[in-house]
């Protein structure tokens, strides 16, 4: 196997976000409640979970007619 210097995975952005915040928060650097701090991680998880229900209504509306 070749090894072309691509690689996967690793910290994104939101996960560097995340941490930043976390660090920040217990530095006492900002004084956010814990939601806000968690933000990074829930804000995109509640996004999909909204564009999932959004599209399994869509089909079953669809399915319906």
């Amino acid at each position: 196997m070749s090894d072309n210097g691509n690689s996967s995975g690793g910290v994104g952005f939101l996960g560097l976000l995340l941490l930043a915040f976390i660090v920040l928060k217990l530095l006492g650097f900002i004084a956010w409640s814990w939601v806000w701090v968690l933000s990074p991680f829930w804000i995109p998880l509640a996004v999909t979970l909204v564009v999932i229900i959004l599209v399994s209504v869509v089909q079953a509306i669809k399915g319906a007619s």
